[in-house]
């Protein structure tokens, strides 16, 4: 007979500290010969009482002696109390107030709704764009020319919030623009107080509030339907994570600390929150954080040669440039090492707990299996899950980064042009990093999860007086 099935360590717990809901037939909810009295609860076999409790467990764990929760105790509390410290001395009184630029993003802006829509002739609202030679052999020239053909939109706009609301303005709206505007639209308006009266609203977007809001309540019910309780568990996970996010990190690096030391410990509280919320505080869960962890520092280890030794600025586009501008002091190299570890983390949980699950199982399968038996069972079905993760990653940066390969691909340039400009490096670099971290971490999970679990002897506490083990045999 293998180790009794249980929801997770404190179950075991509570099931060993019952003797009296076990049949006399044998221990933990085992019968004599010919019984089980597991999970189904139907007693001990011809041992007659009724079996141990039922478990409705999200997915079984083998209990583990106490020998064993102590040492892992050992590691993960001086661990978790590093980050506790971490998040303390680095932990942000919000992020540090600047005179906004009026560039991109660093913009004041407020609400609108089009009120209006009228067509109008572009050639009476687009004069003054015609270039004086009428030239179209140029992308600006030919757009120029157009503007001046069809009919234009001018909507007008009224703001629904801030210091001016009820305030109308227009907006002049290009046949081909991409955006098109319609009565009642919500929209969002830029608001440039040093501007002329007439200049001081643009629309910059659109509002999407509500289709977002009604894909996130969707995503939230699918999750709650097929997760159930796992499932809430899982939202209130990520919610914690965001708050990691905005709370703890963003701000963290506005006001100049190490962005690197920053991400290690904000990456590490959301996988502490994130697992153990997920999975249960369990010893299983345990590995998997130590698993996750020693893949995060393997991360940040080969993301920091790397990026300096390819001259990585991490300063590559417009946004960045912004916050360079905005916030000199930041290192845009070690914020580019800090997207790499945050964004490796979500993928390295889901690693770290398969492998670790699935060694789990092996164990309860066989007991008899040894710590090598089980790390190359668990390694053969880490591989199938390799080929399929680092798939996923490097598809996601590609589609991340498709509009740029798109470009590269119109300008007719050559694979190592593309590979070498910064933009599509940084890329290269993110994705090989990530990637080699998750590998990675396929064999150090599936090690420590089979040492920890061939090492567990639960066993021996049942035969501590007190526990059950010698009153159940004296019966």
């Amino acid at each position: 007979m293998g180790p009794p099935r249980s929801c997770d360590d404190r179950s075991v717990t509570s099931t060993q500290q019952t003797p009296d809901s076990h049949g006399p037939g044998g221990h933990d909810g085992h019968g004599g010969p010919g019984g089980h009295g597991h999970d189904g609860g139907s007693g001990g076999g011809h041992g007659g009482g009724h079996g141990h409790s039922h478990a409705h467990s999200h997915g079984p764990a083998a209990p583990v002696s106490r020998h064993l929760r102590k040492v892992i105790a050992a590691v993960l509390i001086p661990f978790g109390a590093a980050v506790l410290i971490g998040l303390v001395v680095l932990w942000p009184g919000g992020a540090p107030a600047h005179e906004r630029t009026g560039v991109g993003f660093d913009r004041q802006t407020e609400q609108g709704r089009v009120v209006a829509v009228e067509q109008v002739d572009c050639k009476d609202v687009n004069v003054a764009q015609v270039p004086p030679t009428g030239d179209t052999s140029t992308p600006e020239g030919r757009e120029a020319v157009n503007s001046q053909r069809g009919q234009c939109a001018k909507a007008t706009i009224e703001v629904a919030s801030g210091p001016n609301k009820g305030r109308t303005f227009t907006e002049i709206v290009q046949p081909d623009a991409p955006r098109q505007l319609h009565d009642g639209q919500g929209v969002v308006v830029a608001y440039a107080p040093d501007a002329p009266h007439d200049l001081q609203y643009s629309v910059t977007d659109v509002n999407r509030k509500m289709p977002l809001a009604v894909l996130a309540g969707i995503f939230a019910l699918v999750v709650v339907a097929v997760g159930r309780m796992r499932g809430v568990m899982a939202l209130i996970a990520l919610g914690a994570s965001f708050l990691v996010l905005t709370l703890f990190i963003l701000p963290a690096i506005l006001q100049g600390s190490n962005p690197l030391v920053v991400a290690i410990v904000g990456a590490s509280a959301i996988m502490l929150i994130a697992l153990y919320l997920c999975h249960g505080l369990s010893a299983r869960t345990s590995v998997a954080v130590l698993g996750t962890l020693i893949s995060l520092l393997l991360i940040g280890l080969f993301g920091s040669l790397f990026i300096g030794w390819a001259s990585l600025t991490g300063n590559t586009d417009d946004n960045t440039g912004l916050i360079h501008g905005l916030y000199p002091n930041i290192d845009m190299s070690g914020l580019l090492l800090a997207s790499v570890i945050i964004g490796s983390l979500g993928v390295l949980d889901d690693v770290t707990v398969t492998q670790t699950s699935a060694v789990w199982e092996l164990h309860q399968a066989d007991p008899r299996m040894g710590p090598r038996a089980l790390y190359r069972a668990g390694i053969r079905i880490g591989r199938d899950h390799i080929a399929s993760v680092v798939n996923t990653l490097v598809l996601a940066y590609a589609g991340a980064a498709l509009p740029l390969l798109l470009l590269f691909s119109i300008a007719q340039s050559s694979v190592g042009t593309v590979a070498n400009s910064e933009l599509v490096a940084e890329e290269i670099v993110r994705t090989l990093i990530g990637s080699i971290g998750l590998v990675a971490s396929v064999p150090v999970t599936t090690a420590l999860a089979a040492l920890v679990v061939s090492a567990d002897r639960p066993g021996a506490d049942a035969q501590r007086p007190g526990r059950g083990g010698r009153r159940r045999r004296a019966k």
